[in-house]
């Protein structure tokens, strides 16, 4: 789960992160009163869930209340089109409203889950202010890890290392590392997966602050997290995606063609990869699980025929828990319940298998039976390209 950039400063803030002064603003009138207390000059930054914000005019500073005023005018409501937005752009509700500072260096921050290490790690660079991933494909070299102890967390000589390998001198130093700690905590008691500081700057009076702030969360944490549940912004997502999570399915929206319904993740990736390997593009993964209902199966026929980029389905089912014959007449049932009028190629294996085929052969609906994964994407890749 995503949250804004004001709702990462202000759990960053509760964990002893320093955050430039600011308050969100859902209206023009509402920033013009914090551009007051803030003394009249300051930052409006438009809140969406998407970096590049600058650069598509998301982030401006206002000399006064009034430009202050205008400014947010101008924001809220807009379409803000982002180089991580697509074309499509993303709405703005919502503007934070933030003092200036006197900026002497910006440095990039993150943690994040390492995979191939088992354990989080800090990413530095003294290059922030940019995308890291721009930094990463330039200069690897120029970004610097220290792998966390999940037991001890990040240590105060960790902390050190990484700052004087920013270029960090004398009392910057010694405040840089309990602003790291204070990081690492705040990513392992929030069960994020991803806590990013773009930039953190060196003010010119000496204080290290965050500009910018990005969080993600594990979903399957939330549970022991009610607070961070309740940040969930539905507008900022997919409404397919939101649709999905309401029924169990874990759903992720692409830019293909081809459909994507099966039961296991790693399956579904598999999936995927296959329908690209012989030419085609999924529109989509999608999870049904391994006990999918009925239920379940018809809103995820509904979820993959509301996306208009959809030509043919591909349904790849190993039946495993549940038996095959029992998941073909849910298919049945759930293809005639949703009308689904395109075409469809089933792949199905395990348990009474040749039942499950006889009964879809038999529906008298839109379904291409395939012996095997690698057919049936390419079957289904080329109904596709047919429609």
């Amino acid at each position: 789960m995503k949250i804004h950039e004001y709702q990462a400063k202000q759990i960053l803030a509760r964990h002893g992160v320093a955050v430039p002064r600011g308050e969100v603003a859902f209206s023009s009138k509402e920033a013009a009163s914090i551009a007051g207390r803030l003394g009249g000059r300051c930052v409006v930054k438009a809140q969406i869930h998407a970096g590049g914000r600058g650069k598509g005019g998301g982030v401006r500073i206002a000399a006064d209340v009034e430009e202050a005023e205008a400014v947010a005018r101008q924001m809220i409501g807009m379409t803000l089109v982002t180089p991580q937005t697509g074309p499509q752009g993303k709405k703005v509700r919502r503007v934070l409203v933030e003092e200036t500072l006197e900026i002497a260096r910006e440095i990039y921050l993150g943690i994040t889950l390492d995979r191939a290490r088992g354990v989080p790690v800090v990413m530095a660079c003294a290059e922030g202010g940019v995308e890291i991933e721009e930094v990463a494909r330039r200069d690897p070299a120029a970004i610097v890890i220290e792998p966390i102890e999940p037991l001890l967390g990040l240590r105060p000589f960790q902390a050190r290392k990484l700052a004087f390998a920013l270029g960090l001198q004398g009392e910057a130093v010694v405040r840089a590392t309990p602003l790291m700690q204070s990081l690492a905590r705040a990513y392992e008691d929030t069960d994020a997966s991803l806590a990013e500081v773009n930039p953190l700057v060196l003010t010119r009076s000496g204080a290290l602050v965050a500009l910018d702030a990005k969080m993600t969360f594990d979903d399957n944490a939330l549970f022991r997290h009610p607070e961070i549940r309740e940040l969930r912004d539905k507008d900022e997502e997919d409404p397919l995606e939101v649709e999905a999570s309401a029924h169990a399915l874990n759903y992720i929206k692409l830019q293909g063609s081809v459909g994507c319904m099966v039961n296991g993740a790693g399956l579904a990736m598999a999936t995927m990869d296959l329908i690209k390997l012989v030419g085609g593009e999924p529109a989509n993964f999608l999870d049904v699980g391994g006990g999918a209902t009925s239920e379940q199966v018809a809103q995820a026929f509904r979820i993959l025929v509301s996306d208009a980029n959809v030509k043919a389905l591909f349904i790849n089912i190993f039946g495993g828990i549940l038996r095959v014959d029992v998941l073909a007449k849910g298919l049945v049932e759930a293809a005639r319940q949703v009308n689904v009028k395109m075409p469809m190629v089933a792949r199905l294996e395990g348990t009474n298998v040749e039942e499950g085929r006889r009964i879809l052969r038999e529906a008298g609906l839109s379904f291409t039976l395939a012996e095997g994964m690698l057919e049936g994407a390419e079957k289904v890749v080329a109904l596709a390209g047919a429609r």
